[in-house]
């Protein structure tokens, strides 16, 4: 991990582009996000390296925040495709 005043490089052990294009993507929903970027150098041999930039702020509280937003995200998807699936399994009987 590296850490500057706005910046932050940090490696994501065990993940791959689908949670990293999450992360990515729910952090440049942040106005205050300059920059969000991962690589990863080979996708069988080697972990995510994903950079933040903000511009105000601690990167590591645009992290924070986009985590919650995510688990946000995906209860609200729970919750619509529970009663999509009730209600399809209601209709049903």
């Amino acid at each position: 991990m590296e850490r500057g005043e706005r910046g932050l490089k940090i490696e994501i052990i065990g993940e791959g582009h689908t949670f990293c294009n999450l992360l990515r993507d729910f952090l440049l929903r942040n106005p205050n996000v300059e920059f969000a970027a991962y690589r990863i150098d080979h996708p069988l041999v080697s972990n995510p390296v994903f950079y933040v930039r903000t511009k105000d702020g601690k990167p590591e509280e645009a992290l924070k925040k986009a985590a919650e937003d995510i688990v946000a995200a995906l209860e609200n998807f729970k919750n619509i495709f529970s009663s999509a699936l009730s209600k399809e399994r209601a209709s049903s009987s």
